[in-house]
């Protein structure tokens, strides 16, 4: 009988972890979707959308559904969705792991300023006015408000309104190339990039950008999550899933 599993998904890597084992019939998967993005980019098996109610509404919908593992491939920073994973996969004893990215390493020539709160990375641009790329998403641009002075250039995936008063969006989807990025930069005069360390090639090539054009980068680091166990590619991930199938094979599940 095939393993029901779960996905909490958001990032490439869980779309690419959900096609590959769409046509292995060891596995049932389910992909969820916070639902914060739209025109997403689909995955070959089932998927939802929404949230669960916390972990106690994540645990009910576990095992309501008979799922027998969870994978956690959130983003780095959605660190609320990963704490619930944790409490939810103890409360039912249920395995559970995390794809986790390495974030970025500073290399020579990086001009890293390191923050952890995006309210810190606002106030590390400086009082003078300077042209400024947010590669954030839109969820935090608020908190750039502190910094009404710069003129911001916003890269986001979906239109919105920033409430800046020296701000424009331009719409895109990753994966990046590194002679498009330096194109951006040096078009639009950016004299600070300020991103997530979200430790993904996706996105790595603005990071390259800036450190060619000798430019400061503001880096927001990820947060701490709770311990959990942990793997850092797909392939880990399915040597996982199949010790698993192989345990509910010996136990005649």
């Amino acid at each position: 009988m095939a393993l029901n599993v779960l996905v909490l998904g958001g990032t490439n890597e869980a779309r690419r972890l959900a096609d590959r084992l769409a046509g292995d019939g060891r596995f049932e998967v389910l992909l969820s979707f916070a639902g914060r993005t739209e025109d997403m980019l689909l995955p070959a098996t089932p998927y939802r959308v929404g949230g669960f109610g916390g972990p106690a509404g994540l645990a009910a919908f576990l095992a309501r559904e008979r799922f027998a593992a969870l994978i956690d491939a959130t983003h780095p920073f959605a660190a609320r969705m990963s704490a619930n994973a944790v409490e939810a996969s103890r409360t039912l004893d249920l395995p559970m792991i995390r794809l986790e990215r390495t974030a970025w390493q500073s290399q020579p020539g990086d001009r890293f300023v390191q923050v952890y709160r995006m309210l810190e990375a606002a106030r590390a641009i400086g009082a003078e006015p300077r042209k400024v790329l947010l590669t954030i998403g839109r969820q935090e641009v608020g908190a750039f408000k502190v910094a009404p002075q710069h003129d911001y250039l916003i890269r986001a995936i979906n239109a919105f309104d920033p409430e800046l008063p020296r701000a424009r969006l331009i719409l895109e989807r990753g994966p990046f190339e590194l002679t498009r990025e330096l194109e951006l930069l040096e078009r639009e005069s950016i004299e600070v990039l300020v991103s997530k360390n979200s430790g993904t090639d996706a996105t790595y090539a603005k990071i390259v950008a800036a450190r060619q054009l000798r430019l400061p980068v503001i880096l927001v680091e990820p947060p701490l999550l709770p311990e959990a166990p942990v793997a850092h590619t797909l392939d880990e991930i399915i040597a996982w899933l199949d010790r698993l199938h192989e345990a509910s094979i010996r136990r005649g599940v």
